[in-house]
């Protein structure tokens, strides 16, 4: 190996080690389920508010959001980043507070658990159906995390990428199956830190390397549509693709997508005090627009670089922010250094999200198909013990899947994101904002969200012309309409049902 290889992994590894003995700590404090799902609610505003984001951004913010930049410049990724920023601000806005409030009265620990709560289901099917939902598209979404970490190592030293894959994948398991959501929403916090120190650094040197401020915009310039928001650059071609406003509000509609979170939903739920969503609220919503705007620009510096011939043309464009911190670390011992805290805010990126995806899919299995609709007795220790074997159990599958090096970070998270969004997005304001919807309108919006984006996705979308929109607006929709049309023409809720959620939302809620 050479110095600048030796830096990179002495500095990927005092990061993983560090995140190996976070976990270590926390596991001493998991004495439950509660525990080990939800933090025992006690989660302060800046770790709410980062690990929040942290585990909302994932390996995309860093590979996939530079890579689109890269190659077709603003206008994708650009409307993808101001939907969700948009997004993130009304999740906190006027999710947080009523979820905190509502799911704290019910005493449910996990977003499926608390569907059934919510809408009396004492057969537990909703949080079934939940369950089901969360493995389908949780799945895929951590495996397309697993292969960021195998890209990265792979096309950085040179090694095989499943073996590189299977190592990153065992570290965030290992972390995560000993501390729980404590660990994960801790760990999170420090990744953010991480991801935002590579930001900085990459753009830096990135744009001296270009040649400055000025040649990036040059190059920028010279291909057409590339710095566009109504049309984008056709590296095919050399021409412009122009934009239209329905394709605008089909990737605006990713900030529908947080409203149907499980990962982020339960930082609402864990936080230790509502009083303090405020700050919360802020936090994350500067830090998301801040470090979106800053990866879109390293992927337009990315560009001028390769035009500059200080990088070479890119068989990967997700793999940029990696070939930036290659060539950083040719220039001496502490270069190298934060090449590799560069590479590890890679990983981190990865990892946050990984984690509460963990956490999020073995509590479905675990939780709300074993306990509450097989009734099965896992409580206290043995739970847990039960939970950390999913834990497990899944990551064999998704690290199964993520054996293709040839997938795309972006694309994957983008279907899964859909899936998510359609799934429960509309349950989750229905059952925060509307006091007649009924178990029967939940379930069905379940289940047509979901299929929506399949059926959309793989049957309507490669029709082409107006049909060609992100899967997760026209899958909303239909969701929504599900729940309101069913709701109306099946029982009112009963009258403990309704008394529950006046209960929970007729104080405080001007104060959000």
């Amino acid at each position: 190996m050479t110095t600048a290889q030796i830096c990179i992994c002495i500095s990927i590894v005092v990061y993983l080690v560090g995140m190996l003995v976070i976990g270590w700590m926390c596991a001493k404090k998991n004495s439950s389920v509660d525990d080990f799902y939800l933090g025992g609610r006690k989660l302060g505003p800046l770790v709410t508010a980062m690990s929040a984001e942290a585990s909302d951004m994932s390996s995309w913010l860093l590979m996939g959001l530079p890579g689109l930049a890269y190659v077709f410049g603003l206008a994708e990724a650009s409307w993808t980043a101001i939907g969700l920023a948009i997004g993130t601000y009304l999740n906190w806005l006027i999710v947080a507070r009523r979820l905190r409030r509502y799911s704290h009265q019910l005493d449910a620990i996990t977003v499926p658990q608390f569907f059934s709560k919510r809408w009396g289901d004492e057969r537990s099917i909703l949080a079934a159906i939940s369950a089901v939902v969360i493995i389908v598209f949780f799945i895929p979404y951590l495996a397309s995390g697993f292969s960021a970490c195998g890209k990265l190592f792979a096309s950085l030293f040179g090694i095989d990428y499943v073996t590189a894959m299977v190592v990153s994948a065992a570290v965030v398991v290992i972390y995560t199956v000993m501390g729980g959501f404590l660990a994960a929403s801790t760990t999170d916090l420090v990744q953010s830190i991480v991801m935002t120190v590579a930001l900085i650094v990459i753009l830096g040197f990135g744009t001296a390397q270009a040649g400055g401020v000025g040649a990036v915009m040059d190059n920028a310039q010279s291909m057409a549509g590339y710095l566009s928001l109504t049309s984008t650059f056709d590296p095919t071609t050399g021409g412009s693709t122009p934009y239209s406003t329905l394709t605008i509000f089909s990737l605006l509609a990713w900030g529908l997508g947080y409203f149907g979170m499980p990962h982020i939903l339960l930082r609402f739920m864990a936080i230790e005090d509502e009083r303090k969503l405020k700050l919360s609220r802020r936090i994350a919503t500067s830090w998301v627009v801040i470090s979106m705007g800053v990866a879109i620009i390293i992927g337009v510096v990315g560009n001028a670089m390769t035009s500059a011939g200080a990088l070479g043309e890119l068989a990967d464009s997700e793999t940029i922010i990696v070939q930036i911190a290659s060539l950083l670390s040719q220039f001496g011992i502490v270069p190298a250094l934060l090449a590799g805290v560069v590479l590890a805010g890679i990983l981190a990126a990865t990892m946050s999200t990984a984690d509460s995806q963990l956490l999020a899919a073995s509590s479905s299995v675990s939780q709300n198909l074993g306990c509450e609709f097989l009734r099965l007795n896992l409580s206290g220790r043995r739970g847990v013990i039960v939970a950390r074997t999913t834990m497990v159990v899944i990551s064999i599958i998704a690290a199964f899947l993520a054996r293709d090096p040839e997938s795309s970070v972006f694309r994957v998270v983008s279907f899964a994101w859909a899936g998510f969004g359609a799934a429960f997005g509309p349950v989750v304001l229905m059952a925060l904002f509307w006091k007649r919807s009924n178990k029967w309108g939940a379930l069905a919006g379940m289940v047509v969200g979901g299929a929506m984006v399949f059926i959309w996705k793989f049957l309507i979308a490669p029709m082409g012309g107006v049909w060609a929109i992100y899967e997760l607006l026209p899958a909303f929709i239909c969701a929504t309409v599900a729940i309101v049309v069913v709701s109306l023409i099946t029982p009112a809720p009963e009258k403990p049902i309704v008394d529950a959620f006046q209960a929970s939302f007729l104080k405080k809620d001007a104060k959000n």
